[in-house]
């Protein structure tokens, strides 16, 4: 079996509208591309700071200038359509029930956990870019990978999402001289802990790092630890549905990893891994 339950209905471009994208025609699309890719399953998981309710757990202005949308009505409406209900949550240290509160009233079918801040600042958004002012990469590694071990350990989640984002911009940006399994190895601990599914996604392919998210060292941190995965594409177009997916398989399968994960109202099993469609 093929999952794919990190995607997105809608760009992130700007003004791209709830009513646009949240359609069945649109959903149609995907599961048109789902069905193409020789994936089985799908589910959305859109971005939380799209949602008002969202600034209850943090007002950053990247937040403050998405919330427009209603958690509530985005859960009924998919909720109506064949995909798994999920949402994309942003670990905000500090906001632990803060977060609590917004997710558990709500019947997902799983919450993807993701970093994309350390502080104020963005490991991935060129608005607020972590980077800036030529920022220390033994530093900011280590506040990042610091950060996603306290995502894992918080317990809010049951995915974790594109674990090294950190690496993003692959050469554009500097990276620490020493070995990184330095710094996979306390959020591979956490990981292990925790018991959180870890997320192997294609997105990093599309992105100028060129590679799956994890890396290859890091996933095999994980499969060492005993780590559960979980496989997404990051979609936000139908066409991204199962892209790069002949990479995530073939690593899985060189890694010994023969099931992934299944979600259905927080609760997980694993199932046999398939293979990508030619």
């Amino acid at each position: 079996m093929l999952t794919d339950y990190h995607l997105h209905l809608r760009p992130d471009e700007e003004e791209t509208t709830f009513e646009r994208y949240f359609t069945a025609e649109n959903v149609d699309r995907y599961l048109a591309a789902a069905a193409e890719a020789g994936v089985e399953e799908i589910g959305v998981s859109e971005h939380v700071y799209r949602f008002r309710q969202a600034l209850d757990v943090w007002r950053h202005p990247l937040w403050l200038e998405n919330a427009r949308d209603d958690l509530d009505a985005y859960c009924e409406f998919v909720r109506a359509t064949p995909l798994r209900l999920g949402v994309e949550c942003d670990y905000v240290p500090g906001a632990e029930g803060r977060t609590a509160a917004l997710l558990e009233p709500r019947d997902f079918d799983y919450v993807v956990g993701s970093v994309h801040f350390v502080g104020e600042q963005a490991v991935d958004h060129p608005d607020f870019d972590v980077w800036e002012g030529g920022g220390d990469p033994e530093e900011i590694w280590r506040r990042y990978f610091e950060a996603l071990a306290s995502c894992a350990r918080s317990g809010l989640f049951d995915i974790l999402a594109h674990p090294d984002l950190v690496k993003v911009w692959g050469s554009a940006r500097p990276l620490p001289e020493r070995d990184l399994r330095a710094f996979y190895e306390p959020a591979v601990e956490a990981i292990a802990e925790s018991g959180i599914a870890v997320e192997i996604s294609t997105a990093g392919l599309r992105k100028p790092v060129g590679e799956l998210y994890p890396s290859r060292a890091f996933a095999e941190l994980c499969v060492e630890a005993g780590a559960p995965f979980a496989l997404s594409s990051d979609a936000h177009l139908p066409e991204q549905v199962g892209w790069g997916y002949d990479r995530a398989v073939e690593l899985l399968d060189e890694l010994g990893v023969g099931e992934i994960c299944v979600f259905e109202g927080r609760r997980r099993r694993l199932v046999p891994l398939g293979s990508r469609v030619a």
